[in-house]
């Protein structure tokens, strides 16, 4: 029959017991009446193992099915979500290793409570439909996990970072030049980067950079900062000094084909940024800003001019070290976007380390609490440009308090327009749990300086009843509170 995928094993072991068991035939009696031992046929039960001929024979014949039947990669309808499953080729994309989860423990669960798993697996599938998810999605998800596992801290990649300056003669004085990156991708990795390669392309306007491999060619977006230049060199750089060759071509994933991609693209983003900000000199300015007796917003907005870094990179950089070197590990990033023309607020990227944390983005298309400082402050740069101000940033803390938990985050939220695109203006919020031990590590957490606020994570689910900043009424709320009264009245009539 020659060499069987894992998939084929799967399905024809699936269905060696769906039949034995429909069957009323127990595993020695079928391996009996088989000719092969227990062993064996529990081998080829869990999908380990694909038979000879011969022995498919002799299945076949005991379980009243003709040879191409049992051979067959139809499986019958209770199995086919898992059938569905296994040729979309999904679950062998999924990075399990990444996990220490075996892809025959898997299996194992698969076999074993086939009915279940389908119905489960059918589930999920038709919740992805329902709300439009793909397999990227699917991979952002395990990419998110795989970082919050690490608590997004590599040891390999700050090491791949002090081998690559020391080897290349990168400057050790930070900001330098884009140049020196420039210069090196094009001398030792033969690049050509073309300046404003993107600009006969109306389509790909608001994308900064996209690499084409055939003419190691990258193109730029004429409206980069010097530092967004920089930072696309460094993540080029990544991608050669860690060798990683799966890699989407566009700055920013678009549609990825396999999970590698997405893991690359984040080793790579990881790579520039501890390469524009150095571990220990950015550590240390961190540590002297927490000992600060006071909020000093110009003092945290100062350490991300000093390495001229976007608030991405700065916030991206926080995440990797504060778990690491001041013991910080309940922390969650959110990137917001707001549509200025729609005036839609968005959540595009987040984080959550050591748990899931009250704010969070939400896929039902409701309005995000305004009471955030994430939105608020995204608010006020809005009105500030329709004033005709022209802001670069806005920065601002608040203690945020959840309603119905007792969970209180100390927040610090970067609001800035979006570069190059103009429709839109961004902010950036790194949250920390407070506890009681935080304020050994940030002497100006009781700042009355630092507003505190109420929040929610979406106005249809706040219960707040006079809430000024509310966007729309508390919709989910409302429902809820009219199902209890149904249900009290139905109590009462059941009584009388």
């Amino acid at each position: 029959m020659g060499t069987k995928s894992q998939n084929a094993k799967i399905i024809f072991g699936l269905k060696v017991k769906q039949l034995r068991q429909g069957k009323g035939l127990s595993f020695s009696d079928l391996a009996k009446e088989a000719n092969m031992s227990v062993s064996y046929l529990n081998e080829i039960e869990k999908g380990k193992k694909f038979p000879k001929e011969d022995k498919i024979e002799s299945l076949a014949n005991v379980l009243g099915v003709t040879f191409e039947e049992l051979t067959s990669q139809d499986l019958d309808k209770s199995l086919a979500p898992v059938s569905e499953l296994l040729k979309s080729n999904f679950l062998n994309e999924l990075p399990l290793d990444l996990f220490g989860i075996e892809l025959a423990k898997v299996v194992e669960i698969i076999a074993n409570a086939p009915a279940k798993v389908g119905a489960f697996i059918s589930t999920l599938l038709e919740l992805s439909r329902n709300y439009a998810l793909k397999e990227e999605n699917f991979y952002f998800g395990a990419l998110r996990s795989f970082l919050e596992l690490h608590n997004n801290y590599f040891q390999e990649i700050e090491d791949a970072v002090t081998h690559c300056t020391s080897l290349y003669d990168i400057p050790k004085e930070r900001p330098f030049s884009a140049n020196v990156l420039q210069r090196l991708l094009e001398d030792r990795f033969g690049y050509r980067v073309v300046e404003n390669g993107l600009e006969g392309f109306p389509e790909m306007r608001n994308l900064r950079a996209v690499f084409v491999p055939g003419k190691k060619e990258l193109l730029l977006n004429k409206n980069l900062s010097e530092m967004q230049r920089s930072f696309q060199f460094g993540k080029e750089l990544g991608f050669n000094y860690l060798e990683l060759k799966e890699r989407a071509n566009t700055s920013s994933l678009l549609r990825s084909r396999v999970f590698e991609e997405v893991l690359n693209h984040s080793r790579a983003t990881y790579f520039s940024a501890a390469l524009h900000m150095p571990l220990e000199g950015f550590v240390a300015n961190i540590k002297s800003f927490f000992a600060k007796k006071e909020w000093d917003p110009n003092a945290f907005l100062g350490i991300m001019q000093q390495y001229q870094a976007t608030p991405e990179m700065f916030y991206q950089r926080l995440t990797n070290v504060l778990p690491e070197f001041f013991g910080l590990t309940k922390i969650f990033f959110l990137r917001f976007r707001h549509d200025i023309i729609q005036d839609i607020y968005e959540i595009d990227k987040e984080l959550h380390l050591d748990s899931r944390h009250q704010p969070h983005s939400n896929g039902l298309s409701e309005h995000y609490c305004r009471r955030w400082v994430s939105t608020s402050l995204l608010m006020d740069l809005r009105a500030q440009q329709k004033g005709g101000a022209q802001i670069s940033h806005l920065v601002a803390a608040q203690r945020s308090s959840y309603i119905g938990t007792e969970d209180e985050y100390l927040c610090f939220t970067i609001a800035r327009p979006t570069y190059p695109n103009p429709n839109h203006n961004v902010s950036v919020t790194l949250g920390i749990v407070v506890s009681p031990d935080l304020k050994d590590k940030i002497a100006f957490l009781d700042d009355p300086a630092i507003s505190h606020k109420q929040v929610h994570t979406t106005c249809e689910r706040c219960p707040i009843t006079d809430c000024k900043e509310r966007a729309v009424e508390p919709k989910v709320i409302l429902r809820r509170e009219k199902l209890r009264a149904i249900q009290h009245r139905l109590t009462e009539l059941s009584k009388s």
